[in-house]
């Protein structure tokens, strides 16, 4: 994280920033999609005096801030855990005494048991058994609305139904105590739980930074809400139906947001095999403990043809002088269309200017304790070299997460499968003008977990 590249926070964050940095409440950071939830986790980052971790629930989630995976900086094992005894090195224990702070990104993608699992770890490190994370202040951004935990099966979904209220990381015993039956929220906004359970500060940013349209933001809302009127699907249908514009010259095509990743390849594919010319293959150089493929920031094998249109994979590192317009060439999330390549480089053109790109190097963190300054480091521990571009005739609305385009074709195919589908391909969007549906938007596309319609209920009724 580039701190020149973090915008300035609006009063609003900057409100929520000196919650979080002036006391030791625990605080839950959510919000619609656009409201600047990653802005103010980076500038959090890069600003408090605390000493601070920051982990997310998967390696790429990490990657984008920077910080380590739940399970590798906790040491704990992989799937349910429960009351499994916890292995702790004495490494470990130092690192996790250290920590003043702990910051989780993408919260909604952490379930219950995990949750509980780091509360446990730090008690027991801290050896602090009786307060809630051991004394450390949790920190945690997401949106349930957007991404959810993967469901439970088998005997791990008959113990969830045993223990907790949902698989929900605010059911977590921590939060709310057995089966989620003590927590009540306040008229100020603190989820109370009284004596079995640690007070949380939910926190809602509400002031969009991504659309400016005011009918567009209520339509978005209302899909979020799953409280979509006919009135406003007609409006979404009717400015969606209208036929995709060939692209004029200089102007990349319309990306696609389509459910699944075989619909996506096979878009990609299509277009790419459709241009002249050879494929070109750029393979990554994967150094350290980099984990899996499906850990990989990009592409361990990049095919492209000039002609290709692609997306950017990170915001630009390299810097423009005042002559060159200042600012970034480009944005995590940009669209180009290559135009050379040649000389370990690859030429893309974003908005009538060409730009050389060189491959660029995502670092894998781990949290260590330092004896000397008795403080936290993040060490490097592997390396993952690759152009930061992406094949982007068609990208998977999963991976389209806190993207923004200005246009874009919605793809629901033979259904949205799963909760905040549909309202996270929506919300990507600038603008109701940039919208196309391959198909009308049906009720059924609208889907919205019972859990989190329960839970932010709430939050809203108290004005959190």
């Amino acid at each position: 994280m580039d701190p020149v590249s973090i915008p300035a926070l609006s009063p609003e964050q900057e409100e929520l920033f000196r919650l979080i940095e002036d006391t030791r409440e625990h605080v839950f950071v959510t919000g619609r999609a656009g409201t600047g939830k990653s802005t103010l986790l980076q500038h959090l980052a890069w600003n408090t005096h605390k000493q601070i971790a920051v982990c997310a629930p998967t390696g790429v989630a990490a990657l984008n801030v920077e910080g380590q995976t739940i399970h590798s900086l906790f040491r704990l094992p992989i799937g349910l855990i429960a009351d499994s005894e916890l292995e702790q090195s004495e490494p470990a224990r130092k690192i996790m005494n250290a920590i003043d702070t702990l910051v989780i990104d993408e919260i909604s993608m952490v379930n219950a048991d995990l949750m509980d699992a780091i509360d446990r770890s730090l008690r027991q490190a801290r050896r602090r058994r009786a307060e809630p994370f051991g004394g450390v202040q949790i920190v945690m951004f997401g949106d349930p609305y957007q991404l959810s935990p993967v469901p439970p099966r088998g005997d791990e979904l008959r113990y969830i139904n045993d223990h907790y209220r949902s698989f929900w990381f605010f059911d977590a015993q921590v939060w709310a105590g057995p089966r989620g039956d003590a927590g009540a929220i306040r008229s100020d906004g603190l989820l109370d739980l009284g004596r079995v359970g640690a007070p949380l500060h939910i926190k809602e940013l509400r002031e969009i930074h991504r659309q400016s349209d005011d009918g567009f933001k209520a339509m978005l809302n209302a899909v979020r809400h799953g409280i979509v009127t006919a009135d406003i699907a007609e409006k979404l249908n009717a400015a969606g139906a209208r036929p995709v514009p060939e692209p004029v010259d200089g102007e990349p095509p319309i990306i696609t947001l389509a459910t699944r990743n075989d619909i996506v390849n096979r878009i990609n594919q299509r277009h790419l095999d459709a241009l002249p010319g050879p494929v070109q293959r750029a393979r990554a150089d994967v150094s350290g403990d980099f984990g899996r493929g499906e850990n990989y920031p990009a592409d361990a094998e990049l095919q492209l043809k000039v002609g290709a249109q692609v997306m950017f994979l990170r915001n630009d590192l390299g810097a423009r002088g005042p002559a060159a317009g200042g600012g970034p060439r480009w944005v995590n999330g940009s669209i180009g269309t290559v135009t050379r390549i040649a000389g370990g480089t690859v030429r893309v053109e974003i908005d009538g200017e060409e730009h050389d790109v060189e491959p660029a190097v995502w670092e894998r963190f781990r949290y260590a304790y330092d004896p000397g300054s008795r403080k936290l480091t993040r060490d490097i521990v592997a390396e993952f070299t690759q152009f930061p571009l992406r094949l982007a005739w068609a990208v998977t609305i999963h991976k389209s997460q806190g993207k923004t385009y200005d246009r874009a074709i919605v793809d629901l195919g033979s259904g949205a499968f799963a909760p905040g589908q549909t309202y996270v391909a929506l919300s990507r969007l600038t603008s109701l003008d940039g919208l196309y549906l391959s198909r009308p938007l049906r009720p059924s596309d609208i889907l919205v977990d019972p859990d989190v319609r329960r839970f932010m209920a709430g939050v809203r009724a108290a004005g959190g």
